[in-house]
């Protein structure tokens, strides 16, 4: 029982960090119908910039700002004006290759700039390790659990308590309406890009110390965000945060009680079953489309 409450734990705190990549992907497409392999890279470079901000002689806090700072730039407005204004007239499928080029661009600049070695991320929290109830509960993972719950849940307010986030999601479910009554239609898309920038950049700063920053992190975690919000919900961010938490606690509990040499196909079985079973996902709701 204690072993797979610390299974449990372990995997709800990893899994919430691939519902902040997750719901990246949920927004974007609620915004702009744009789908982002990249996502990936865009949870891997962060942390690259909180290295350079340190290796200026920065402190963690400054340098993870800057990294922010740099993620919204470069990931937020850089992304939306450079590769998705120019790349959407021509459809979904060319953006798409768009995106996956842009992932494999970031992967190897950063494989060049850095190396291939994974390097050392200074750890956020302490890395403290208490007995609950026979259990070894990490003060990390509560940590990076509770960060990412409050940082979603922070977004869910925001869409639904604020003017902004109501018309933010006005402008995702009918661009034409809500620009007739008055939103400023690119202004809140643009909005969107950069809320996926920050949730890219806290992914970042909480996986990193565990995972190491290393070129080819958003491999892995670009596929898992993406196979998240499917399984979730592809229209619904609390569907990319359910599928997110799902995913982590099967990954950890496959690799223990099934085996660690098969953990990473239980996310695809997780995808082809519920494609099968229920397409819109477990939280997500039917969309009709005119042909």
């Amino acid at each position: 029982m204690a072993e797979l409450l610390q299974i449990i734990i372990s995997g709800l705190a990893a899994g919430s960090i691939y519902a902040l990549a997750a719901v990246g992907f949920t927004l974007l497409w609620q915004a702009s119908q744009t789908i982002n392999f990249a996502q990936g890279e865009f949870v891997m470079l962060p942390a690259f910039f909180v290295l350079v901000g340190l290796g200026f002689g920065l402190p963690l806090w400054a340098a993870i700002l800057l990294g922010l700072g740099a993620s919204l730039l470069i990931l937020g407005v850089a992304f939306k004006k450079l590769i998705v204004e120019p790349m959407l007239p021509h459809g979904t499928l060319p953006l798409v290759i768009a995106t996956i080029a842009l992932g494999l661009l970031m992967k190897e600049s950063v494989k060049e700039l850095y190396g291939a070695t994974a390097q050392p991320f200074p750890a956020i929290f302490p890395q403290t390790v208490y007995n609950v109830f026979g259990a070894s509960v990490s003060v990390q993972d509560i940590c990076n659990l509770v960060v990412s719950m409050l940082a979603i849940g922070g977004l869910q307010l925001f869409l639904s308590r604020t003017r902004t986030g109501r018309c933010m999601q006005a402008s995702a479910q009918n661009p034409a309406v809500a620009e007739i009554l008055g939103v400023d239609v690119k202004r809140m898309v643009m909005y969107t890009f950069l809320i996926n920038a920050a949730l890219a950049t806290i992914a970042s700063v909480l996986i990193s110390p565990i995972y190491l920053a290393k070129f080819s992190n958003g491999e892995t975690l670009g596929l898992v965000a993406f196979i998240a919000a499917i399984v979730g919900g592809f229209n619904q961010i609390r569907g990319a945060l359910v599928g997110g938490l799902l995913i982590g606690v099967i990954d950890n509990l496959s690799a223990v009680y099934i085996s660690a040499e098969y953990r990473s196909a239980m996310p695809m079985i997780l995808l082809i079953a519920i494609i099968l079973l229920r397409p819109q996902g477990l939280l997500g709701t039917k969309e009709g489309r005119t042909v």
